[in-house]
């Protein structure tokens, strides 16, 4: 008897842990962690004219200054100057995925305020430190001062390039560029890069140099000749586009705030369609020189620019 009471009750105890097990199944399906997604945070975005000026820190010749303020000229072209598909569509795509959603949100924080007109970037100036005045190796906490001797104007963007020999705290190890404030109150922001050429072209001027890691495809031809300069402008382009949508912090983001996932570092190694880990897409090809490009630019440029985060359609957007 005593015996039948127990298998009784190992049933009972049986039947109580099934259903508790499926109550906790349902339980966890009903509360799946949504995916994190790139939003907007209601905070302020760059827009308008955006007047950019540039700080050269270190020596540069004036044939790779030319390539950046070629690029910078390219953002506001008239779309009709340059053939397609070009850079000013890809500035565009960022007032159409991003700095228009703000201005329809109608909470961007004072600088975003008028949004709805495609914002222009407007190359104010450009000052030379050849000698690298605060020497050869900078801290990330020295960028922003450096940024402030640019004189960025209301509302625009300091645009610090590093040469070759000059190491910052992170290049080659966690990072290729930065951005953040100047001054939030101005609405000025800084955008920083480096020319890799000489310390880490396989991870900041790929796919114009081979990886340092990963598949060992060959590198492409850069469009402009100079694979420290071309693989700098992709990531200029990349940081700009970071800086006018999430210019301090609250704007369009992904993940951590403090180390964010924005438009177009979403999309990392994508330049066109099909790319996948170590090749960079489906991508134009220059028939007299053999360079790759995925945009045309001013007085004939082209450039390869990163693909764009779509945050309706959850992809990468690119030009080609």
């Amino acid at each position: 008897m005593a015996k039948e009471h127990l298998i009784l009750l190992l049933m009972v105890l049986a039947t109580n842990m099934a259903a508790a097990s499926v109550t906790t199944r349902k339980l966890m399906f009903l509360v799946q962690p949504q995916p994190n997604l790139l939003t907007y945070h209601n905070g302020a975005v760059l827009h308008g004219d955006i007047p950019v000026s540039v700080l050269w820190y270190g020596r540069f010749t004036a044939a790779q200054k030319a390539i950046v303020s070629d690029f910078l000229l390219s953002l506001s072209t008239a779309p009709r100057a340059s053939p397609a598909p070009s850079v000013s569509q890809w500035w565009s795509s960022i007032h159409q995925l991003y700095l228009s959603k703000a201005a329809a949100a109608g909470t961007s924080g004072g600088h975003g305020a008028g949004a709805a007109k495609i914002a222009r970037v407007v190359l104010s100036g450009q000052v030379s430190d050849d000698g690298s005045s605060l020497g050869k190796s900078l801290k990330l906490s020295q960028l922003p001062a450096l940024a402030a001797r640019a004189r960025p104007a209301k509302g625009g963007i300091a645009l610090v390039l590093t040469a070759p020999d000059v190491a910052v705290e992170g290049f080659c190890m966690s990072r290729c560029g930065r951005h953040g404030p100047v001054d939030a109150k101005a609405g000025t922001a800084y955008v920083w890069a480096g020319n890799s050429a000489t310390q880490c072209p396989g991870q900041c001027a790929w796919p114009f140099h081979q990886p340092a890691y990963g598949p060992q495809a060959p590198p492409l031809a850069p469009p402009n000749g100079d694979v420290g300069m071309d693989g700098l402008v992709i990531n200029v382009a990349s940081m700009v586009a970071g800086a006018v949508t999430n210019p301090f912090g609250d704007g369009f983001y992904q993940g951590d705030r403090a180390a964010p996932l924005e438009a177009a570092t979403a999309c990392p190694g994508v330049y066109g369609k099909g790319a996948y880990s170590g090749y960079a897409g489906q991508l134009l090809v220059d028939a007299a020189t053999g360079a790759s490009y995925n945009a045309h630019g001013a007085h004939g440029r082209k450039y390869l620019l990163p693909a764009l985060f779509d945050p309706a359609m959850s992809a990468c957007s690119t030009l080609v």
